[in-house]
């Protein structure tokens, strides 16, 4: 819910038994306070808009299916993430051998998008820690509030920057 509502958040289903551990045992419950009021409100806001302008959900899966589409033919990164998240990843087809390469790499590539077309990306770090070993990528977030060229400009931008430095980065 931290995502979808731009909160913070979740839930948990399963019996009895499982939701009081998850909830108990969770670090966001015992090393945290309650979620503040003002976040409670802005999520209540948020059910409330996505229930009186259905449109908006509508409008949200049009511009992620023009992005997906967009992005889905670069040379040199994939789409990785469900094709229906408004949250699309992208990793390197082919790694440098190393995450710290391909970050690298990918940060040359949020960069150049930048600095040449003003479109805001961003990559995904990933701690050493982390006991899922999952590939670094760049993060798109699509709105309901995105235009059609926003998401043209977001995909070309990222066309014409992986097609410049990934030959680079061989």
């Amino acid at each position: 819910m931290g995502h979808a509502l731009a909160t913070e958040g979740g839930f948990c289903t399963g019996n009895a038994r499982v939701i009081d551990h998850q909830r108990l045992s969770s670090s966001g419950y015992v090393f945290s306070a309650s979620l503040p009021p003002y976040l409670a409100s802005a999520t209540i806001k948020a059910i409330d808009i996505v229930e009186e302008k259905p449109e908006l959900l509508v409008k949200l899966r049009q511009n992620i299916a023009m992005l997906t589409k967009g992005l889905s033919d670069i040379k040199g990164l994939e789409i990785v993430s469900d094709p229906v998240s408004p949250i699309i990843f992208l990793a390197l087809k082919q790694s440098t051998g190393s995450s710290k390469g391909d970050l690298q790499v990918l940060e040359d590539i949020a960069d150049h998008v930048l600095k040449e077309d003003g479109v805001f990306i961003v990559t995904s770090k990933r701690s050493t820690l982390d006991k899922c070993k999952l590939p670094v990528g760049i993060r798109l977030f699509v709105s309901a509030a995105h235009s059609e060229s926003d998401l043209v400009k977001a995909s070309e931008s990222l066309k014409r920057a992986t097609a410049s430095l990934l030959p680079a980065h061989d």
